[in-house]
């Protein structure tokens, strides 16, 4: 399955209620063969208009961190958990994420990266397969399912919150970094292949 097969799958599903009330579905973007997938939590208002994940605000601020280090879009690949906007953009129900979580993994499976970067506690907890808090885990890089996890906070949290631009930099910088060390990822161990 390549992803244009994946995103056909995702457009017609009904697995969970929000394909009723989203604009568009919003897929991901970006390089299939990236080193690096950025990962937010569920499509917004602007994302939910034009199809894109992160082209509002939160959106102009990962580019110009991409910039920072050299990157574009088109070198990454950026999605959500989610595909479809909640309304009023509320947190994801638990229903919502179980139905959508495999699409974001078959995503993964697909684009096969290096370091899966997770904007935020939703994303973060999602990939790990456990309640954490991001601001104790940020900037740690840890093993996944065949690739690193390297969880910062999410680009909308620090536009609310001023003061955690620097340590989004630095995050950043350490994504630098990592992508310079051309590591190479070690095999997923069985049990880290289950669903969560």
């Amino acid at each position: 399955m390549n992803l244009s097969e994946l995103r056909e799958e995702v457009e017609n599903c009904k697995k969970c209620t929000l394909y009723q009330s989203r604009n568009k579905l919003v897929f991901g973007v970006g390089s299939e063969t990236a080193d690096i997938m950025f990962v937010g939590e569920a499509p917004g208002y602007y994302e939910d208009i034009q199809g894109e994940p992160f082209v509002g605000a939160a959106g102009q601020l990962l580019d110009k961190l991409l910039r920072s280090i050299g990157l574009t879009r088109q070198d990454v690949y950026i999605g959500n958990v989610l595909k479809c906007r909640p309304p009023d953009n509320r947190d994801p129900l638990p229903e919502e994420i179980e139905a959508c979580v495999p699409f974001l993994y078959k995503q993964i499976e697909i684009i096969k990266p290096k370091i899966v970067c997770t904007l935020g506690n939703y994303a973060t907890r999602v990939i790990l397969g456990k309640t954490v808090n991001i601001s104790a885990i940020r900037g740690k890089k840890t093993l996944g399912r065949g690739y690193y996890v390297f969880p910062t906070y999410h680009p909308a949290a620090v536009l609310r919150n001023p003061n955690m631009i620097a340590t989004l930099e630095r995050d950043f910088q350490e994504i630098k970094r990592m992508l310079q060390e051309k590591v190479e990822v070690p095999p997923p161990q069985p049990e880290q292949m289950e669903l969560f």
